[in-house]
């Protein structure tokens, strides 16, 4: 009686679960959480099947076991658990077997990227056959390469990452064949003759891939578009679209949503915003742009100045649950190519009742700034608003108004001109705040492409900024910061714009760097922004002060969204958000919500975004901007390996831009064009990698190739469909850096060697 009465008091499975709250807040029929049922495999030291491990969760019912059933299947999707071949499932552990992403290269290996973190897991060209590069697969350490490297042997593939690919279709010998574009995507489709779609040899297709590939066989697929001839103006971006996934086609639920929308903003929305329309906004703009989502207009007050930041009201257009909604969260962002723009919202908003135009009605989102004579924001409001931008400038113009004084304009403008010129002043007295601040200011060149009637690249060109450029920069980043205090301030779940401080590592790795050239970075472990600043302020005029921003810059984290705010490193504020371009960044509409809800009376506890939901918007957002930097950067290396298809034996002269184990890195002066000099071109020596150092030092002449020394390239290959472009030094002679190295001879007098 004793034994049977302490069996029926024994807490079952679900009641000694500790997660078993959680558990029933989501499910109305929870069962044991995944951390329990791991926790049980590890006790219990050996593969349970699927009954076994009801039995010993005490389930029974036909809910329960479909349930359970699901929730393991997710787990060994999520690579938790693995199922052995007699069906057993086995816990995925750190120690045995490890689930991660694949990471192809072009030659055929690849590696593994643990999903805990670690050290990548080499897997051998074997390994790969039946991988592509971005599945996620459960592999086992088997041993260690000559290399040094963990090598991995597959044990199961988890999720499959490809299922169409973008490449150039071959037939040879009656088979037909897809090679990818996407250089890790390491083996070729194969296409039976059947279902190679009418493409002719050497076109560019988009194959689905219909069976995987095995140990045995490669992957194998069938033709679902023709894309048309491999060099066709145009093709560049059609491919980077399609192998990065981007979404193009307007599904038909968002169709219908903005199918009733028109041109003219509707009185009914009008009412209970303030009426802006008396005053000069202005949007200030490239002379190509299309969508003007930010105006801004000035004056002059007794103790500084009144700036006011107008945003397009596009969270009015776009409802949180909407289809609209949920078609721009998944794009991210807009996708800004050189011949073209994938917009996150339809044209209907993105050019039309989201965008600022001259003289017509638009709702708007407005910070109201008051910015004393010392730079200070002294006070900040947010309102909803009716505007109606008095004209559309260009940065051009505006720099001509107010640094050349350009009479023509200046008469034309007349009536905007006092506002511009107390905008200007602002900006001043702004950017030098800015300085005091120690926000790090980088001199980089960004370039634009031109092209001719024929859509074929004419010229590369750097971007010109002027005064006036910096001028609606500091304005965005005051609204911007004034965004983020407020809602820091009302303690709203909200997304910021975070940029941690540089890690650990590059950090080690630069102060070793700067030692080297007698320089030292200040702030210990923790340097601030303003640490960077001065140092770079204090090597102008150096002649390797490029050099030396170059690895400042590479010692930083990237800047993401998250929900948890950790100021802004490179900027050098506190806090920090982006609220000031809501047509073509998601994170922006997230913000407008944020705002519009508090501006409404509304609190943290009834705001539609809770704190989970955020963060995973800001990790999802963060990715899609990584997605367009990739395709865009995809474009415009083919854009310029094409325009140098015909350069090969031209001579140019450039500047190191990256040093490798394998050679250097050249970026052309004037075309900025970027490629290789491969360690084999170097001269006949042997070169030693210095990493700390970023140079290549021969062992026998004692040549050194640095990062940011000057160099003059001969074009020896241009490979469009790698887009790879390969340079040999001019000479001997002139091509080099002509830095000198003193290296010691055997009877201890010392050699100098220099050019060649």
């Amino acid at each position: 009686m004793y034994v049977k009465l302490a069996k029926r008091s024994k807490k079952s499975p679900r009641q000694r679960d500790p997660h078993r709250e959680r558990e029933a807040r989501k499910y109305s029929n929870p069962i044991p959480s995944r951390e329990f049922i791991m926790a049980l495999l590890d006790k219990y030291g050996a593969p349970l099947d699927f009954l076994e491990l009801a039995e010993q969760l005490e389930l029974s019912q036909e809910d329960d076991l479909e349930a359970l059933r699901r929730r393991l299947n997710a787990m060994e999707r999520d690579g938790q658990l693995v199922r052995n071949r007699r069906g057993g499932l086995c816990r995925v552990n750190r120690k045995d077997l490890f689930a991660g992403r694949v990471i192809g290269h072009p030659d055929g290996f690849g590696f593994l990227k643990p999903d805990a973190g670690g050290e990548d897991l080499f897997l051998s060209p074997r390994e790969m056959r039946r991988l592509l590069h971005g599945d996620r697969a459960v592999v086992r350490v088997v041993g260690v390469d000559q290399r040094g490297r963990r090598e991995a042997a597959v044990v199961e593939v988890l999720e499959r990452n490809t299922q169409q690919v973008v490449g150039r279709v071959y037939q040879e010998g009656g088979v037909g064949f897809v090679v990818p574009d996407n250089k890790r995507l390491h083996q070729d489709i194969v296409i039976p003759t059947s279902e190679i779609a009418g493409a002719q040899h050497g076109q560019m297709v988009v194959a689905e891939i219909v069976e995987q590939p095995t140990k045995r066989n490669q992957p194998v697929g069938r033709i679902v578009e023709v894309l048309g001839e491999h060099m066709a103006p145009g093709m560049e971006t059609d491919i980077a679209i399609r192998t990065h996934a981007l979404p193009v086609a307007w599904p038909e639920a968002v169709q219908s949503e903005i199918a009733g929308l028109g041109e003219e903003v509707e009185e009914a929305a009008k009412p209970d915003r303030v009426d802006l329309r008396h005053l000069p906004l202005v949007t200030i703009d490239g002379a190509d742009a299309r969508d003007f989502d930010d105006a801004v207009y000035c004056e002059a007050k007794p103790k500084g100045w009144r700036l006011l930041v107008c945003i397009a009201d596009v969270s009015n257009y776009v409802l949180p649950g909407s289809a609209l909604d949920e078609e721009a969260y998944q794009r991210g962002n807009s996708v800004y190519f050189p011949d073209r723009v994938i917009p996150m919202l339809p044209e209907v908003l993105s050019n039309g009742l989201c965008s600022l135009k001259p003289e017509v009605d638009r709702l708007c989102m407005v910070c109201e700034l008051y910015v004393s004579r010392e730079g200070k924001v002294t006070r900040s409001r947010f309102f909803e608003g009716v505007m109606r931008s008095h004209a559309r400038l260009t940065y051009d113009e505006v720099a001509a108004m107010l640094i050349d004084g350009d009479p023509v304009l200046c008469r034309r403008y007349k009536g905007l001109l006092p506002h511009l010129l107390e905008l200007y002043a602002l900006y001043r007295t702004l950017h030098a705040e800015r300085a005091v601040r120690g926000a790090i200011d980088f001199d980089t060149t960004e370039t634009r492409i031109l092209f001719n009637p024929e859509q074929k690249v004419e010229r590369i060109v750097p971007l010109q900024r002027n005064d006036a450029h910096r001028l609606i920069e500091e304005c965005m980043l005051v609204a911007n910061v004034a965004a983020a205090r407020f809602l820091l301030r009302k303690r709203l779940p909200a997304l910021y714009r975070i940029h941690e401080g540089p890690p650990d590592e590059k950090l080690l790795e630069l102060r070793q760097f700067l030692g080297e050239l007698a320089l030292r970075l200040p702030g210990g472990k923790k340097p601030e922004a303003k640490d960077y600043a001065d140092l770079l302020d204090s090597v102008q005029g150096r002649p390797d002060a490029h050099l030396i921003q170059t690895v400042l810059l590479r010692s930083l984290s990237q800047a993401i969204y998250s929900s948890v705010n950790v100021g802004h490193f490179g900027l050098a504020f506190p806090a920090y958000t982006h609220f000031t371009s809501p047509i073509r960044r998601y994170p922006d509409l997230i913000v407008h919500r944020a705002l519009k809800h508090l501006v409404n009376g509304g609190t943290a506890r009834d705001f539609e975004h809770p704190q989970p939901w955020l963060q995973n918007a800001g990790e999802h957002c963060s990715a899609t901007e990584r997605r367009a930097d990739e395709a865009t950067r995809d474009a415009i290396d083919w854009l310029k390996c094409e325009y140098m298809l015909d350069k090969v034996g031209d001579e140019f002269n450039g500047i190191i831009t990256s040093v490798t184990s394998f050679g250097i890195f050249v970026e052309l002066d004037e075309i900025h064009v970027d490629g290789l000099v491969h360690i084999t071109a170097l001269g006949k020596d042997y070169y030693h990698f210095e990493p700390v150092g970023h140079r290549l030092t021969g062992e026998r002449t004692g040549m050194v190739f640095r990062l940011g020394d000057p160099v003059r390239i001969r074009v020896a290959a241009v490979n469009l469909d790698d887009r790879k472009i390969d340079f040999v030094l001019a000479d001997t002679g002139a091509a080099r850096s002509g830095h000198l190295r003193r290296k010691k001879s055997r009877k201890g007098k010392a050699r100098l060697y220099g050019k060649g």
